[in-house]
């Protein structure tokens, strides 16, 4: 249900604005569920859209790249822009604007290698760099590190449980029969693209049964329990960045800089918290 300005809108009401058939699906979609999603403005309604578009975007980006899967420990980085330490942490170099450094992982992804958290992370990134542009985003995101799902300052997220997936939301594939020796291998966060295609990070874009299925063949001997696709649900917070949009909308990403581990989930009764 869509709620603008505290009046109920039906969708005939809203569609002739919209322009894309992935907006269309997104629209349809908020208006389809029991959940209300209330904005102040029609205008706050379609930068959450544009938003979640530069998410897929970004995701699609990402496994273009050819940035490979590996473990904390085996991270990869351009040294000419990230310090990357023992742990898996990417740290900025001095003098070097944030989104130089994140446009790079999309330009020559072969330097880099990441777990699935860091990759989620990157995706939304981009998405916020493409949306709000570089001067924008390098306010926000100076301070920029990289490490597994832990979002770095001025990364507004919104977590919470439910099975109202959205494009652009980042879900999670619990595996509980992996193998102990392989933790990574424990589940997998995947950007909802529309229409059950999902693309992760090591896996590729697929549907949520080819992502069950390559988690299945990696469990523990004689394992019982399939994987499956959780209920936790992690998006942007669009009004967040909201403030910060260009007068004229951004209708393609920012691919040059010259133009310019697993998803931890505490629950506590209905509430959860991201760490």
């Amino acid at each position: 249900m869509i709620k603008i300005n505290n009046k109920v809108l039906d969708v005939s009401q809203i569609q002739p604005v919209i322009q894309s058939a992935k907006s269309l699906e997104i629209l349809h979609l908020l208006a389809g569920y029991p959940n209300v999603y209330e904005y102040a403005s029609l205008g706050e309604l379609e930068f959450e859209i544009q938003l979640r578009l530069r998410v897929i975007e970004a995701a699609i980006s990402l496994e273009n790249s050819h940035a490979e899967f590996s473990t904390l420990e085996e991270s990869l980085s351009n040294k000419q822009y990230w310090h990357l330490s023992k742990n898996g942490t990417f740290t900025l170099l001095p003098r070097v604007p944030p989104h130089v450094a994140i446009v790079d992982i999309f330009l020559n992804g072969r330097l880099y290698a990441f777990e699935c958290g860091t990759a989620i992370v990157v995706t939304f990134l981009k998405a916020i760099l493409d949306l709000i542009g570089p001067r924008d985003f390098d306010y926000l995101f100076k301070d920029l590190f990289l490490y597994d799902w832990h979002p770095p300052k001025n990364m507004a997220l919104l977590v919470h449980k439910g099975r109202d997936y959205l494009p652009g939301d980042n879900l999670y594939f619990k595996n509980p029969d992996h193998d102990e020796d392989t933790p990574e291998w424990q589940g997998e966060n995947a950007i909802l693209l529309g229409q059950n295609q999902f693309y992760g990070h090591g896996i590729g874009i697929t549907n949520s049964q080819g992502i069950i299925d390559e988690l299945n063949g990696n469990r523990k001997p004689n394992a019982s329990i399939s994987a499956f696709l959780t209920q936790h649900i992690i998006s942007l917070d669009s009004s967040y960045y909201r403030p910060f949009q260009t007068n004229i909308p951004r209708v393609t990403p920012v691919h040059s800089p010259s133009s310019l581990s697993d998803l931890i989930v505490s629950e506590i009764g209905q509430t959860l918290y991201l760490s």
